[in-house]
C-alpha cells in the first residue's frame, strides 16, 4: 500500500513539474496567461491518478507558477475546477471524450466564473471593472488547446497499450 502511494505521489509530482515548466510556454489573452500544458496535465492526472491527486497537483502547480512569476492568481480556480471535474468524470465513465469535455467545461466555464471573485479579492478594485464572465473566453482558449494536446497524448498511449501498463505499475 505504501509503495503504491509513493508511486502515485511521484507521478503527481512529475506531472506538476511538467505543468510548471510548460507554463513558460504561455500565451497572454486579455490579462490572463493561458497555459495549455496545465490542462493537458489535468487530464493525464485524471486518467492515471484520479480526481484528488489531480486537484492537489493543480493547486501545487498553480502555487509554484505564481511563486516563480509564471502565472497569475487566476491559475488556482481555473486549474483546480478543471482537474476536479475531469477527474470525477473519468472516474465515473472511464472514457476520454467526456473527460476532455469536462476539463473544458470545468476550467473554461466554472473556473472562469470562479476567477471573478478571486480577481476582486486578490487583484483589487480594478479587477471589479471587468465583467464576471470576462475570464471565460481566455480560459476556454487555453483549456481547448490543452484538451486537444491531452486527447492526442492519451489516445496514443491507449492505442499502443502504454496507458494500461502505466496504470498497472501504479496499482502494484
Amino acid at each position: 500500500m505504501r509503495s503504491q502511494s509513493t508511486r502515485k505521489l511521484t507521478v503527481a509530482a512529475l506531472l506538476c513539474a511538467v505543468a510548471v515548466v510548460g507554463s513558460m510556454f504561455s500565451v497572454p489573452v486579455f490579462g490572463s496567461k493561458c497555459a495549455p500544458v496545465q490542462h493537458m496535465v489535468n487530464i493525464v492526472n485524471a486518467v492515471l491518478l484520479g480526481p484528488w491527486y489531480g486537484v492537489v497537483s493543480a493547486f501545487v502547480s498553480s502555487l509554484l507558477r505564481n511563486l516563480l512569476g509564471l502565472g497569475s492568481p487566476m491559475a488556482f480556480p481555473g486549474s483546480m475546477c478543471g482537474a476536479l471535474l475531469c477527474g470525477l468524470v473519468y472516474a465515473k465513465t472511464k472514457k476520454l471524450l467526456p473527460t476532455l469535455i469536462a476539463e473544458v467545461f470545468g476550467t473554461g466555464v466554472l473556473g472562469g466564473l470562479a476567477a471573478y471573485p478571486v480577481s476582486i479579492l486578490i487583484m483589487g478594485n480594478a479587477a471589479a471593472d471587468i465583467a464576471f464572465y470576462a475570464y471565460i473566453v481566455p480560459f476556454l482558449i487555453s483549456t481547448v488547446a490543452g484538451s486537444i494536446l491531452a486527447g492526442v497524448l492519451v489516445f496514443a498511449l491507449q492505442r499502443n497499450g502504454a496507458l494500461e501498463g502505466m496504470r498497472a505499475s501504479l496499482e502494484r
